[in-house]
C-alpha cells in the first residue's frame, strides 16, 4: 500500500474544462483507490483561475485578495471532482491540512484546491504530502515532464528522465511566489519535498494512464529527488 497525493494542473483540466478528462481521471483514481493505496487529490484553478486574478489586480485588490479569489475557483473545481467521486472521497472540500488528516484517518480520498494567500496548488499538494506522510508526490502537466529550458519557448529543450531539487531550481523562471505563476512547480513545493526527502514524479497530465503507471511505479515522465 502506497500513500499518493496526485496534483492535478489546471492547465490540463480546467483551462478549459475537460469533462471528458475529468471523467478518466476519477475512473483512475478510483482504480488506484481499489489496489489498496491512500489517495489525496488536489486540483488547480487554471485559465479561469488567472482571468480572476487579472480581475482583482483591476480593482486594485491586493496580492493576498487575488490569491484568495484564485483559491475560490480552485476549490470550485475541487468540488466538481469530488462530487464525481462520490462515496469514496469525504463528502467535502478539505480546506485545512487538519481536515485533509481527518479524512485520510476515515479512508477515503481527500479532494482539496487551494489553502491559504502565498501559496499554490503545487505547495499545497507538498504540504499535504508532509502531513500524511506520504510516499510519492505525482503531478499531471501540460509538458511530458521537465526540461532543460521551457520547451513553449525553446526548440532545443530536453526533457529529462530523473533529476534533483537542486537541479530543478536551476531550470524554473521563478524562484518565488508571484500570484497565478505557472511554471512545472514552485519553489515553496520544492522546498517542503526537500526536508521531508519526498520523490515528485511530473508526467503529461494530457495522458491519464500514466498516472496508473506512476502510481505502481514504473517510469513515466520525470523523476525528481534529493
Amino acid at each position: 500500500m502506497t500513500r499518493l497525493v496526485i496534483r492535478i494542473g489546471g492547465s490540463v483540466i480546467a483551462s478549459p474544462v475537460n469533462i471528458d478528462l475529468m471523467n478518466k481521471y476519477a475512473h483512475l483514481i478510483e482504480q488506484i483507490r481499489l489496489q489498496g493505496h491512500e489517495i489525496a487529490v488536489i486540483l488547480g484553478g487554471g485559465t479561469l483561475a488567472r482571468e480572476f486574478i487579472n480581475i482583482a489586480k483591476n480593482l486594485n485588490l491586493k496580492p493576498d485578495a487575488q490569491d484568495r479569489i484564485a483559491i475560490s475557483v480552485s476549490r470550485l473545481y475541487a468540488q466538481l471532482f469530488m462530487e464525481k467521486l462520490g462515496n469514496l472521497g469525504c463528502g467535502k472540500v478539505a480546506t485545512t491540512l487538519d481536515e485533509a488528516a481527518e479524512c485520510f484517518v476515515q479512508g477515503k480520498i481527500v479532494v482539496m484546491g487551494g489553502l491559504k494567500p502565498g501559496h499554490t496548488t503545487d505547495a499545497v499538494g507538498a504540504l499535504v504530502a508532509e502531513r500524511l506522510h506520504a510516499d510519492l508526490l505525482i503531478k499531471g502537466t501540460d509538458q511530458e515532464g521537465v526540461y532543460t529550458k521551457d520547451p513553449r519557448k525553446f526548440s532545443d529543450a530536453v526533457k529529462l528522465d530523473e533529476m534533483t531539487f537542486d537541479d530543478l531550481t536551476c531550470v524554473l523562471e521563478h524562484s518565488e511566489h508571484k500570484v497565478g505563476i505557472h511554471q512545472v512547480i514552485d519553489s515553496v513545493a520544492i522546498d517542503v519535498l526537500k526536508r521531508n526527502c519526498l520523490k515528485l514524479i511530473v508526467f503529461n497530465g494530457f495522458k491519464p494512464e500514466n498516472l496508473l503507471l506512476a502510481a505502481n511505479g514504473q517510469n513515466v515522465g520525470t523523476l525528481i529527488q534529493r
